[in-house]
């Protein structure tokens, strides 16, 4: 019988990049495997039935940390801003807390969002639908810290680089994402040090991180400790490899940046405790959920009760607060005894609806379908 020591004394100079493999997809009958449970274990997303609140208490919104979430002191924590300026800028907590002031709400959603629905599944984070929260983020806006530092006229990309280390398909790396100077420079791109009026927690971010309003999560770089602008285009990992929307492992692919519109359902009546499926007692009801999108406001939101096979429009609530933030949409409809299948679709201002069924590509990202409610309404 082969041991664990016996594998472990075969070993002879393991590298860093041993420890993990490459990107695969699921067999067509694999199910979901311990590496992707223990994914899950950590990483959560929002209950349903929180998308009631308008801002998202923080222990509910989502959650993606893709190392270990770092060990940093908010009293000795700085922030540099190098690279192709025209002079460095480092800066403390306590320096940003004297720079103007903002508050924003912002939804966030995960790139991998819908991920585990897919066919077949690209093996990763486990998502279904909950990837997402709306917050209030509050901080100080990057662009004039950036203009004070003296943006170099040649430079590219921003990159911003956050305090988890790990290894990643072979790659050991600090976790860093790249911004195009310009979407750098845009007013509502927050360095953020509280969520929802309070300091941030250790697993968003704590005691720094960025907001990039309408982009999807993996942009907004946690545990934030520099920024480096640079004259050529960033390679690094987690914006030349990762988050990239591509059609099979050879495809270069394009990069993943601005959030597909998404509306999902809150669950109506009560839930079996295993399959999650509704129960709904027969006669009126107001079904009503939350849609959003990166690329332009929401102007509409459709909402069926029989799969996908018709549509009804839905009342959307005012954007009072602002194109970054979900907002409120409701339907009336009066069940009777039978059994439905409940969705949603959003249409932003630029065109753009969520798709009845799957878009599919090699990592599962931006796959915005319209969610399936099951839900049986029983005789009286």
């Amino acid at each position: 019988m082969t041991t664990l020591d016996d594998r472990t004394s075969s070993l002879t100079g393991p590298t860093v990049a041993d420890v993990s493999g490459p990107s695969r997809l699921a067999e067509p009958d694999e199910t979901i495997s311990a590496e992707e449970l223990r994914l899950a274990a950590r990483n959560h997303g929002i209950p349903l039935e929180a998308l009631r609140y308008d801002v998202t208490p923080a222990g509910l919104h989502y959650l993606l940390i893709h190392y270990d979430i770092p060990e940093l002191d908010p009293e000795t924590h700085t922030l540099t801003i190098g690279g192709a300026v025209d002079s460095q800028v480092t800066v403390t907590l306590a320096d940003l807390r004297e720079r103007p002031r903002v508050t924003r709400q912002v939804t966030l959603e995960c790139a991998g969002n819908g991920r585990a629905l897919l066919h077949p599944r690209p093996v990763s984070q486990p998502w279904l639908v909950e990837a997402v929260g709306n917050a209030e983020w509050t901080g100080t806006p990057l662009a004039p810290l950036l203009r004070e530092a003296g943006v170099d006229p040649d430079a590219m990309d921003v990159v911003f680089t956050g305090a988890d280390h790990g290894v990643e398909r072979g790659i050991e790396q600090d976790y860093q994402r790249a911004l195009p100077v310009a979407d750098a420079l845009r007013e509502e791109v927050l360095l953020a040090y509280e969520m929802n009026g309070a300091p941030l927690l250790p697993q968003h971010g704590a005691p720094l991180r960025l907001i990039v309003p309408g982009w999807y999560g993996m942009a907004h770089v946690k545990w934030l400790h520099s920024i480096e602008l640079r004259t050529e285009p960033f390679e690094g990992y987690q914006n030349a490899v990762a988050y990239r929307v591509r059609r099979d492992a050879d495809d270069p692919g394009v990069p993943v940046t601005r959030i597909e519109p998404r509306a999902l359902v809150r669950p109506p009546g009560f839930p079996d405790f295993m399959s999650r499926r509704r129960v709904l007692r027969p006669g009126p009801c107001t079904l009503d959920g939350r849609a959003w999108s990166g690329h332009a406001p929401v102007v509409a939101v459709e909402v069926t009760t029989d799969g996908g096979r018709s549509w009804a429009p839905a009342e959307l609530d005012p954007a009072d607060a602002g194109d970054f933030a979900w907002r409120r949409w409701r339907h009336e409809w009066v069940a009777t005894p039978g059994r439905y299948v409940l969705g949603a679709r959003a249409t932003d201002a630029s065109g753009r609806t969520q798709p009845v069924e799957q878009q599919w590509n090699r990592g599962g990202f931006a796959n915005n379908m319209v969610q399936r409610v099951e839900v049986v309404v029983p005789t009286e």
